[in-house]
């Protein structure tokens, strides 16, 4: 893709935002740095919206190659999955069990979708985040913490309990994924814990998992028969019910 062409697409993404996505608390990347190169953020909104409304899904593997050519040097791209529930663009993911257009049923390998760019996510809930974490106020929950996962019980700086060979390096992690990383929201996690979590649970402030964020795991519990299928059953008349009774 072209300069000029990427410029074109985050014009049309820009207009869309202004015009439906911002009144929703909604914010838009910027294109450039300060460097002068374009940003992660917008190159992988640029990417997904290409020929908006006809948008496609478009694999994580072409997400990344693409961001390789601004980017060298970039691992696996995670910002498609950012810029989705916890900054409010309507993308869903073929591997988190979320809901597709019937038209667009999601393929077999890891790909995002951009739904639409006149509604947030569904799942987002704008908050100020001006009252985040800062490093010093991090070291000091790690402290707290005894310098250990929450999840896992990993030691920074010492060989992962779990994953044998690689060393515990605590990163901040959402007590509860759709609120920002703010005071009594925030629990150190190794990288691997906090990698493999994917948004999926919320804890409590002793990283207990008591609830669920995600219906990814539901939907592979089903699909792997870890919930026999009277229950799921239950749970689908139960979830009827109770959405006709919110509505």
């Amino acid at each position: 893709m072209e300069e000029n062409t990427i410029q074109q697409v985050w014009h049309l993404i820009s207009e869309y935002h202004e015009k439906h996505l911002q009144s929703y608390g909604v914010t838009l990347p910027r294109l450039w740095k300060r460097s002068g190169d374009f940003s992660k953020d917008a190159l992988t909104l640029v990417l997904l919206a290409q020929g908006y409304p006809n948008t496609r899904w478009v694999s994580k593997r072409e997400l990344t190659d693409f961001t390789r050519k601004f980017y060298p040097q970039t691992p696996d791209v995670q910002n498609a999955r950012h810029l989705g529930m916890q900054k409010g663009f309507y993308i869903v993911s073929s591997r988190r069990g979320n809901f597709y257009p019937p038209d667009k049923p999601s393929p077999k390998e890891s790909a995002y979708l951009l739904v639409t760019l006149e509604k947030p996510h569904p799942s987002f809930r704008p908050e100020k985040r001006t009252e985040e974490v800062s490093e010093i106020e991090f070291e000091q929950i790690k402290k707290e913490y005894n310098y250990r996962c929450a999840t896992c019980g990993s030691e920074e700086g010492k060989e992962n309990l779990r994953y044998p060979g690689q060393i515990t390096q605590l990163q901040k992690a959402h007590r509860n994924p759709h609120k920002p990383l703010t005071h009594g929201n925030i629990l150190p996690q190794c990288q691997l814990c906090n990698r493999a979590d994917r948004n999926q649970w919320i804890y409590d402030e002793r990283g207990r998992v008591v609830g669920i964020a995600s219906i990814r795991p539901i939907v592979k519990s089903v699909e792997e028969g870890y919930i026999p299928l009277e229950e799921a059953k239950f749970l689908l008349n139960w979830l009827s019910s109770y959405i006709s009774k919110s509505s």
